[in-house]
């Protein structure tokens, strides 16, 4: 790597590291890669991305940054993905062995060619034969096309690569979705709250709320007409509570029919009130039975909201949220507990 290479890199790991710091971002291999991409202003929708999700959680989340890291910087993650990184890691190993054996190659046809030159000048000076200059060129000649070859086929390996690595990066971004969002509502799943919640509470709890949502009576629409309509409605659901969640509140699938809401950084009455106005959309909410194109148009569910407490852990703050979730299914359901003051 050149001097100026070095100073960049150097440079750019100085504006990282104090910013990481000031937004409390744990310094993790991904985390370095993606903030040192953002200092090198290289990617303005990346930067762009970044600053929105800072300046809405004075933070960015482990889960927004492994996405805005996927997405921008383009980096193998770790799936059920250990098959493609082996072969990332064979190509690599085998385009270091051509690269070796192609400067290896190299530096022998240099040596090769300033000994036929010298021979030359040599010939030169001493006189020299039609047969002798014939010679030494058909050498240069003979050792033009070796190096040829073995940089063509260098180039071959690299193109090979290339070609394999945009499979890999396809497949990855096809299993993305597995890692972190729940494949039938596409809304992040919970293994996404689980390190959102986390992070939120280690790094920046006060005003932190939690909202859990559970559809009432699910289990109904499967019994009475079957787990088809019962996944629509889950669809329907998440489709029109992912609307309701704006700068920076993150909607996730918390395990059957249940959602979860974080709401970082706020106040518990703008937390009820956000349950409160979902709460009346899916009471207005219908999905149709094509089978015998019945409408249902009785989807409600009921809501549990806390605000975390000093001391109080996440799973102190889940907890009481389900506490109060439970509640206002004993009241009836179609509710939001506590109630407002």
């Amino acid at each position: 790597m050149s001097n100026t290479l070095l100073q960049t890199a150097a440079a750019n790991l100085k504006k990282a590291v104090p910013l990481m710091l000031k937004y409390r971002i744990p310094t993790t291999p991904t985390n370095y890669a993606l903030w040192y991409a953002y200092v090198g202003e290289q990617n303005p929708l990346l930067n762009q991305e970044l600053d929105i999700a800072v300046k809405q959680n004075q933070t960015c989340s482990p889960v927004t940054s492994e996405l805005l890291y996927r997405k921008h910087v383009a980096d193998p993650v770790e799936l059920n993905v250990r098959e493609m990184r082996k072969n990332l890691d064979v190509m690599v190993c085998e385009l270091s062995q051509s690269l070796k054996d192609t400067n290896s190659d190299t530096e022998t046809f240099q040596t090769q060619i300033d000994k036929d030159f010298k021979k030359l000048s040599n010939l030169e000076n001493q006189g020299f034969s039609l047969e002798q200059v014939i010679g030494i060129v058909r050498n240069i000649v003979k050792e033009s096309s070796s190096i040829r070859s073995s940089t063509v086929s260098f180039t071959e390996q690299l193109q090979k690569a290339q070609s394999e690595i945009d499979t890999l990066k396809t497949r990855l971004a096809e299993s993305e979705k597995d890692m972190l969002f729940d494949a039938l509502t596409n809304v992040l799943n919970r293994r996404a709250f689980n390190d959102d919640i986390e992070a939120q509470i280690s790094s920046d709890p006060a005003g932190t709320c939690l909202i859990l949502i559970d559809i009432d009576h699910f289990k109904i629409f499967n019994d009475n007409f079957g787990h088809q309509l019962g996944d629509l409605v889950l669809k329907t659901v998440a489709k029109r509570t992912q609307e309701a969640c704006r700068d920076g509140i993150k909607l996730y699938r918390f395990g059957g029919e249940e959602f979860a809401i974080i709401v970082p950084s706020s106040q518990f009455r703008v937390a009820r009130q956000l349950a409160e106005a979902i709460r009346r959309a899916l009471e207005k909410l219908s999905v149709k039975d094509r089978r015998n194109d019945k409408v249902i148009d009785s989807i409600t569910a009921s809501f549990g909201v806390a605000e975390w407490k000093p001391k109080q852990n996440v799973s102190q703050l889940i907890e009481a949220t389900d506490t109060l979730l439970y509640e206002a299914k004993r009241l009836g359901r179609n509710r939001v507990m506590p109630i407002a003051n």
